[in-house]
């Protein structure tokens, strides 16, 4: 069975590689339409995620986007670190 490792959690991908490919195709193209009820912005990312179990490039380019994510994350979280320790008034 098929997993995808997002940030710290697993997650199993049942199914052969062509369902895969298939659902995440389906994912993204229903994704492409989100202003419409039921479909949503939310399929896109998870189209990527489940094409990119067997599909080489899209996993390059979902773990270039979870770094950049998470290298985002970081300098957000130090700087603010930074402003809460430079507003405290030392006595």
């Amino acid at each position: 069975m098929a997993a995808v490792r997002l940030g710290n959690r697993k997650f199993n991908v049942p199914g052969t590689p062509i369902i895969r490919v298939v659902v995440g195709m389906v994912l993204i193209i229903g994704g492409m339409f989100g202003f419409l009820p039921v479909l949503g912005f939310w399929m896109l990312p998870l189209g990527v995620v489940v094409l990119s179990v067997d599909i080489h490039p899209v996993r390059r380019f979902r773990r270039r986007v979870e770094v950049w994510w998470g290298r985002r994350r970081q300098r957000k979280r130090d700087q603010r670190r930074a402003t809460v320790s430079s507003s405290v008034d030392p006595k």
